[in-house]
């Protein structure tokens, strides 16, 4: 085997793997070596927060917070995520890829809570074609959120593609040598990252300042938030602040006893001789190669972080983000920069009697792809009567 390669798992697709994963439709699956926070600290949010790229003082300034409609600091939406995301389950020796997911908020998560996370497995879709890997199935999985009085705060419905690595690996080398992927990593001029991080560092939140149901319409662009170039650190500082390693990442004997007892969590890199996570897929080009991507890239569950910081970004603090779906159509790799908008579909009350902007949202990266179509549904205060986060509250 070459220095340069590393090998992960490889299993094929087979009638058997199919029915014995058939068999486990419905069972809720026991996830506590994946729960990364349970209690939302003042340190915990912050980390969250910071992991997403997220300034917004309603997260870390309490003085803020407590003026907000909320009366008392809360955590991003997304929190949730960082409590608890996914879990490896099922197909061994099949790569996988986060596919899409659909969160629906209740209520929000206030600092001093404790989050109670649940896992149903709801089967699976297919086999199928796939032009990535040839064969695929999806998996379907439902998450839901309580807080320490049992109160629901979020569900999540998630998917998950599982493939042939053979295969996938078969068709990156293909792209590759016949020169139709992208060039890897992205050559940016001085002149092109002083003018992403200008933007970046003009961008903030409506924060106070309400934006009423009445000053919206139709059409509407919702404003531009900026993500990149995506660096090692950015994905790091997602795992920090509760990302989503599945399980969670760990060190020397920890690591070493829950790879030996699951061969499949882990390959060896063929630089450093050490065991990595199958994870790693997010920071090391080695396991990205192994996994049939040609680099790096980021995390599903992450996008879509970006996705509700962009929409809460937009509504400001007396917003309340209802409902957010997102699918991811292509890669984003390190390197990559993606620029988050939306526009506004339609206006109306929804069936809560809450006053709604429906959102088509999108994420373009620097080669002019949607990297992440999706849909939301965003409760704004109105003049006249009184707004959805004291509600939400």
């Amino acid at each position: 085997m070459p220095k340069t390669e590393a090998r992960m798992p490889e299993a094929l697709l087979t009638e058997e793997l199919i029915a014995s994963m058939r068999d486990r439709a419905g069972t809720e699956l026991r996830i506590e070596h994946s729960v990364n926070n349970e209690e939302a600290t003042r340190i915990a949010v912050a980390k969250f927060a910071a992991g997403i790229g997220d300034i917004n003082p309603l997260w870390t300034d309490a003085a803020h917070a407590e003026n907000s409609p909320y009366g008392a600091r809360v955590a991003p939406p997304s929190f949730i995520i960082g409590c608890f995301s996914g879990i490896q389950f099922g197909w061994p020796g099949l790569g996988s890829f986060h596919s899409m997911s659909r969160v629906t908020f209740v209520k929000p998560v206030y600092v001093g809570d404790t989050v109670h996370a649940t896992c149903t497995y709801d089967g699976f879709t297919g086999p199928k074609q796939s032009r990535f890997a040839d064969r695929m199935v999806t998996d379907l999985f439902t998450n839901r959120y309580t807080n320490q009085q049992g109160e629901p705060l979020a569900e999540i419905h998630w998917e998950v593609v599982n493939f042939e690595r053979s295969s996938a690996k078969e068709k990156t080398a293909a792209k590759t040598s016949s020169g139709s992927g992208p060039n890897l990593p992205h050559e940016w001029t001085p002149e092109e990252l002083g003018r992403i991080e200008a933007q970046v560092l003009a961008e903030s939140p409506r924060g106070a300042a309400p934006r009423y149901i009445e000053d919206v319409a139709v059409g509407d662009h919702v404003h531009t938030l900026t993500k990149g170039p995506i660096g090692l650190t950015d994905e790091v500082a997602f795992v920090v602040g509760g990302g989503t390693p599945i399980p969670r990442l760990s060190a020397h004997a920890v690591a070493l006893h829950s790879y030996e007892k699951h061969p499949a969590w882990s390959f060896r890199d063929p630089e450093t001789g050490a065991q990595e996570p199958i994870y790693s897929v997010h920071y090391n080009k080695h396991a990205a190669r192994a996994m049939g991507v040609g680099y790096p890239y980021d995390v599903g569950f992450q996008r879509q972080a970006w996705q509700i910081h962009h929409l809460t970004h937009w509504c400001g603090d007396s917003g309340w983000v209802k409902q957010c779906e997102s699918q991811y159509r292509r890669f984003v790799f390190l390197s990559d920069v993606v620029e988050l908008s939306g526009t506004v579909t339609s206006i109306g009350v929804d069936e809560d009697g809450e006053h709604v902007a429906q959102i088509e949202t999108r994420a373009i990266n620097q080669r002019g792809e949607n990297v992440m179509p999706g849909t939301a549904v965003v409760a704004l205060p109105s003049r006249h009567d009184t707004g959805p986060a004291p509600a939400a509250s």
